[in-house]
């Protein structure tokens, strides 16, 4: 029996009660037996078997009720969608890896640091639905996400080689897209119960154009003439067609780097020691690194077949204004470092103890923008940088947890866990005027940053209160505050506008109730609260970023999720089938949604009053189908999610945003 612990924002211990071997990984399970949760898991065989795993996050493609928003390999943006939130709302995804977060709040688009993982050394993943543990805080409201990596028995290496082709063609436009990675595991382990690893990956990806320049009509089809005069050049090429609001809409080209090119660079060092078989101490260190160019297109040509690429154009009677900075390149340059350590007790039974520290630092992030299109870009000219060096977080948990001798169940006995929390989260942003895009010396124009500190104490017990019956009760207490908020434009005016330090007070109460009627049946009902505070990005990252503007909300309420499901499973000698009944029902739900109908695009952060979703999962696993070696994994998931409560009141009734109504997946795979 161990314990383990991990942190973040809103994040706790990814405890490790039982010691779950699993055949040809040797990887053990980080979940709590007794967890009040919906779990779905993989091994390393079966993910091998089932997929192949071009990237960390493909893990998680056929899991239940659970969307990846991938756009191409080497995508920095893979964010993770639940059963009641969108892929968008990134900080209810809560990733870990050995219990250490890889989750990264500290942007709208900031998605976990899938790169700190490779995917040959994942020993298994297991994914948690829902509010319902104490042991997690407020990014559990959606889906936790535990990846277990492997540890060397002896001195071992691997070497893999990857690649990716793809076609692609839109709106006339097409081209081959190619993506590379290569990884290297080496590592050791000596008869003193030392034991090391280093990881090496490389990615070097293309993607397809992600974003196009549009210019929407009126209801009535037609387009607005743009405001202003000027010479009007004739054009071919604009390309009309439907957009997402069923109205008509023309499209002018691939815009804001629509096409990115990106090289990533990983290096992970991982060093254990045993002392002796109830003590260990462990940590590791890991720096990744991003070299991206993005470019854009357009589809607009002159009489003489020349590219146009800004000023105002008309074609079939119809008139456009576009922005010498529309069709712009940008690149971005990024280094994070990342490290933590963990010491924990491995007592069979009775009492267990583990302290974890981790760091996250944002040692450079710089991206700039030019002011002009492409061919004139190329050359130099004006430009926009933004820097976020310094931002980061730090981590710390002290966790206890008690486990009775195996007697003590019919006794009444209890499995109980307590813990302190404490994280802090820190944004700086500054914006530059740069009179070379290309370099980085400029002056700044505004600077916008803060800070959010978390405490929280918590308690869980399992109790085994009959034969076949476990009620599990559980409590977090947690005390937030946001403080150093301020947006500075240099020159003055507009005056600096300084936030006043906010605190807030949470409880999160947990309970469910367990019935195993017999051995392979268990029936399970499971309430659970989760607060989920504001990250820094979502409370002072307001900022004007190339063709962006995006509005922060310094006073926005926490989210609170109020979550039902009734869980059943049956298990077989060769296969488990479980269905899931649940609702989730969220007050106060931060949401940014962005209008791309005007230029900048403009992102307002706020809160929706009410969102409630209802759903139905089944998920199940057969082994054998009459074939040796053949095998079936299949789940479906039914959601219904509705707007009930908002100040915009021509939104309630609606459909909440990028919720699927139906999510499936099916795996047959053969292996003779």
């Amino acid at each position: 029996f161990v314990t383990q612990a991990a942190y973040a924002q809103g994040v706790a211990s990814d405890q490790q009660l039982q010691a779950v071997t699993v055949t040809s990984t040797g990887a053990r399970s980080p979940l709590d037996p007794n967890l009040p949760s919906t779990t779905a898991s993989k091994t390393a065989e079966e993910l091998r078997l089932q997929q192949n795993i071009f990237n960390p996050e493909d893990a998680l493609q056929n899991l239940p009720s659970t969307t990846i928003r991938k756009r191409y390999s080497g995508d920095r943006n893979a964010l993770i969608g639940g059963r009641s939130f969108a892929t968008t709302q990134a900080p209810r995804g809560l990733v870990l890896m050995d219990g250490y977060l890889v989750s990264n709040f500290l942007g709208r688009f900031d998605a976990p640091r899938w790169n700190m993982i490779a995917p040959e050394e994942m020993g298994r993943i297991d994914v948690l639905y829902g509010p319902f543990s104490a042991i997690y805080p407020g990014n559990s409201v959606g889906t936790t996400v535990a990846i277990t990596t492997t540890r060397p028995k002896g001195f071992e290496g691997s070497v893999r080689i990857a690649a990716q082709s793809q076609k692609f063609d839109l709106y006339g436009s097409g081209d081959t897209y190619n993506n590379y990675q290569a990884s290297a595991l080496i590592g050791d382990r000596a008869a003193s119960g030392l034991w090391w690893r280093l990881m090496l990956n490389r990615q070097d990806s293309t993607s397809q154009p992600m974003q196009w320049l549009t210019v929407d009509a009126t209801p009535a089809g037609n387009f607005s003439p743009p405001a202003g005069t000027g010479a009007t050049v004739p054009v071919t090429g604009v390309v009309y067609d439907l957009g997402p609001k069923g109205l008509r809409r023309a499209v002018l080209g691939a815009n804001s780097g629509a096409v990115d090119h990106t090289i990533q660079h990983t290096v992970k060092a991982t060093i254990g020691y045993d002392l002796g078989r109830e003590l260990s101490l462990e940590g590791f260190v890991a720096a990744w690194r991003n070299d991206s160019t993005n470019h854009s297109s357009t589809f607009l040509r002159d009489a003489a077949g020349k590219p146009v690429w800004s000023g105002r154009a008309s074609n079939d009677g119809n008139v456009f204004s576009i922005a010498a900075s529309a069709l712009g390149p940008f690149d971005r340059l990024e280094n994070h470092a990342q490290a933590g350590a963990t010491l924990k007790t491995r007592n069979t039974t009775g009492w267990n103890g583990s302290i974890v520290a981790s760091a996250y630092r944002v040692v450079q992030d710089q991206q700039r923008t030019a002011n002009n299109p492409e061919p004139l870009a190329a050359s130099g000219g004006t430009g926009v940088g933004v820097r976020r060096d310094g931002t980061g977080f730090n981590t710390f948990e002290l966790q206890g947890a008690y486990t009775p001798v195996a007697g003590d169940w019919t006794g009444g006995g209890h499995s109980l866990t307590v813990g302190l929390h404490a994280n802090d989260y820190t944004l700086e942003q500054r914006t530059d005027n740069l009179p070379d895009w290309r370099g980085t010396n400029g002056v700044e124009t505004q600077f916008v940053g803060g800070k959010t500190k978390l405490m929280a104490l918590y308690v869980q017990d399992a109790w085994r209160v009959a034969q076949g019956w476990t009620a599990t009760f559980g409590l977090r207490w947690e005390s937030w505050a946001a403080l150093d908020g301020k947006q500075v434009f240099t020159p003055a005016p507009p005056a600096p506008a300084l936030y006043a330090e906010r605190k807030v007070v949470a409880t999160s109460p947990k309970f469910s109730l367990a019935w195993d009627p017999v051995a392979d049946l268990t029936l399970r009902l499971s309430a659970g609260e989760g607060t989920r505070f504001p990250t820094v990005a979502e409370l002072f990252q307001g900022t004007r970023s190339g063709n962006t503007l995006v509005l922060n909300d310094p006073n926005l309420k926490p989210e609170v999720s109020q979550a039902l499901e009734l869980f059943a499973e049956r298990r077989f000698e060769a296969a488990v089938l479980r269905t899931s009944v649940f609702q989730d029902d969220v007050r106060d739900t931060i949401w940014s949604q962005t209008n791309t109908a005007v230029f900048p695009n403009v992102t307002n952060t706020q809160n929706v009053g009410r969102v409630r979703t209802r759903g139905i999962e089944f998920a199940g696993q057969v082994d054998a189908l009459g074939l040796p070696g053949l095998m079936l994994d299949a789940n479906v998931t039914f959601t219904e999610s509705t707007i009930l409560e908002n100040n915009f009141l021509a939104s309630v009734g609606k459909n909440w945003v990028r919720i699927p109504r139906v999510r499936s997946a099916v795996t047959l795979t053969y292996a003779p």
